[in-house]
């Protein structure tokens, strides 16, 4: 059965949604699933933008042929080579073999790599600012590399203002019929899946982002919608998910408020993490989140990361290094660049306390612009009464750099 939408009277959401799939790239939990986009637009000749992940294949052949009503697939445009998205250009080019396939010289070179024939039809090859007519609508390519490909390009409708973004502007989550974001309290529901998938899946190139935004920039005014391959189409409030990706993408904190991340092995350092937060939030900052780096998946971390302006990592020493949990969750932070924060350090340990002098060369040689404070915790075994000094000196210079 067909499954499909309309974004503007001749283009149509044909893609698909997933609840099936547990992690994506087999990297990160998805509990709300994840929609596969792939747009089509009728006019005089038909257009087809992006695929779907194989999985999905059946549902996007499906929608097409529905909206298709008979005419032919005059061409396939492909922005992004990941599989996700690729994955179903095979049976596109066996279904309709005199489609011309349309994309950039990198992503042929994937497309050939992949094993897609794509040698056995018309292809044209693309350059930067080149354009393309379907009758009505004209195109022009914007390359986008590693964004976060080196093959990545966006697709701009100059004639009614959409634009094909790529994997840019996407996020984790199935549509399950709501297909604009305007449909749904974004805030609430989509922001946090938005920037765990931006920040652990393309944080790494903040720069190219922010060329990409630099173009982007430069027609502004005429974009109208954002049809990105995953998550939900922009037609309203465009600039309000630009600014988002602008902060995420220059490493600068979207707020204001501390992030405490804990490895702690028999509740000790927990209770640590636990007493300064209750100390902040009496002095009254409030946005404290605490999170458990055993039992938090690390791109729930990462996302936080990018979140908030301050850090306080606590760690218990373990064979006399960091918590393993703990180290992985820095060495995921340094991999995608989080850089620009305030980070305090709680260490414990019981005969060798080793973890705090380890974070500290961490975040000081491994990362960029890591403002570790003087002021550290440190507890041996168990939190005394004799620590209440060093909480609230650690509390107050928390709040101290943050005015």
């Amino acid at each position: 059965m067909y499954n499909v939408r309309n974004v503007t009277e001749d283009l149509y959401w044909v893609g698909a949604n997933d609840h099936r799939l547990a992690l994506f790239e087999n990297a990160y939990p998805i509990p709300r699933g994840v929609s596969y986009n792939s747009y089509l637009l009728l006019d005089e000749k038909t257009a087809l933008f992006d695929t779907v992940d194989w999985s999905a294949c059946r549902q996007l052949l499906e929608n097409m042929e529905h909206v298709l009503a008979g005419r032919p697939l005059d061409y396939l445009i492909i922005n992004h080579l990941e599989p996700d998205h690729a994955g179903s250009i095979e049976e596109i080019l066996l279904r309709w073999p005199k489609v011309v396939v349309i994309s950039n010289e990198k992503a042929f070179m994937l497309m050939r790599q992949f094993g897609f024939h794509v040698d056995d039809h018309e292809i044209i090859q693309v350059a930067e600012g080149d354009t393309f007519s379907f009758g009505k609508h004209t195109v022009t390519f914007v390359f986008a590399p590693m964004v976060h490909w080196p093959e990545v390009m966006v697709t701009f409708d100059i004639t009614n203002g959409v634009l094909f973004s790529a994997d840019a502007f996407g996020t984790f989550g199935a549509l399950d019929g709501k297909l604009f974001a305007d449909e749904v309290n974004f805030d609430r529901d989509w922001l946090d899946d938005a920037r765990r998938y931006l920040t652990n899946i393309v944080g790494k190139y903040g720069p190219h982002i922010q060329l990409l935004l630099k173009k982007a920039g430069a027609i502004l005014d005429q974009i109208k919608y954002i049809c990105p391959l995953h998550g939900p189409v922009w037609r309203k409030d465009l600039k309000y998910f630009i600014q988002k990706y602008d902060t995420w993408s220059r490493y600068e904190p979207e707020e204001k408020g501390v992030l405490v991340a804990y490895a702690s092995m028999y509740g000790n350092t927990e209770s640590v993490a636990q007493a300064l937060a209750a100390r902040l939030c009496d002095k009254g900052m409030t946005n404290v989140a605490i999170y458990d780096v055993s039992s938090t998946d690390v791109s729930q971390l990462i996302s936080e990361s990018f979140k908030y302006s301050h850090m306080v990592l606590a760690s218990v020493t373990y064979n006399l290094g960091m918590y393993p949990s703990m180290h992985n969750f820095l060495m995921h932070m340094k991999a995608l660049n989080v850089q620009n924060r305030t980070v305090a350090v709680i260490e414990n340990g019981s005969w060798a306390v080793k973890s705090g002098d380890l974070m500290q060369k961490f975040l000081s040689e491994e990362m960029k612009n890591m403002n570790v404070l003087n002021e550290r915790v440190s507890i041996a075994s168990s939190l005394g009464s004799d620590k209440e000094t060093e909480l609230a000196t650690l509390a107050n210079a928390i709040l101290t750099s943050m005015q």
